[in-house]
């Protein structure tokens, strides 16, 4: 049986098959922007196709993880079957308590702080990735999925930040419904 190499990890990011102007584009045609967009919205749009682009095969996919840093529900998130198999998963229910604790103490969701994060969340809990990052994604996004949801993630506190209307929920108030979502 031969054994299948796996490629090393390239430390070039890939390239977003994106720009600015398509997220700025699919932001007009799901409602999110109606008008010119302000600099720091601009900015964001740039932002978003770096961080999102290279995770999106298609346009639609690309408007799917834009939606995630728009719309958050959390009683409809909880509702699927989906979130019912994350919570049912050993720990669930702890990283979602020290998920709380830290996002709620702490400051705007940046890279570096997501990081913070994930790692007091790993070494406080003696989890793995796959334990900690299921329930953390479906608390902040509102699905369980892959690293492309981080990305996500990431965007939500800038996405309010740079004054979209209606305004965006952040990492912060999400955390406050979902555990409010919680029965």
């Amino acid at each position: 049986m031969a054994v299948e190499e796996i490629p090393p990890k390239s430390d070039v990011a890939p390239t977003s098959p994106f720009s600015a102007a398509d997220v700025l584009g699919v932001l007009r045609e799901g409602g999110w922007i109606s008008r010119d967009a302000p600099p720091e919205q601009n900015a964001w749009c740039e932002r978003a196709a770096f961080l999102l682009g290279p995770q999106a095969a298609d346009r639609e996919a690309l408007s799917g993880l834009l939606r995630l840093a728009f719309e958050y529900d959390a009683a409809r998130a909880m509702a699927s079957f989906e979130a019912h198999a994350v919570m049912t998963r050993y720990a669930a229910r702890d990283v979602i308590r020290l998920l709380a604790r830290l996002v709620l103490d702490g400051e705007p969701c940046t890279p570096e702080r997501f990081k913070e994060i994930v790692t007091a969340l790993k070494e406080g809990l003696d989890l793995g990735g796959r334990e900690v990052l299921q329930p953390l994604r479906l608390a902040l996004v509102g699905r369980a999925g892959g690293g492309e949801l981080d990305r996500v993630i990431l965007l939500i506190d800038a996405t309010a930040a740079a004054g979209f209307t209606p305004a965006v929920k952040t990492v912060r108030e999400r955390m406050i419904e979902f555990c409010s979502a919680l029965d």
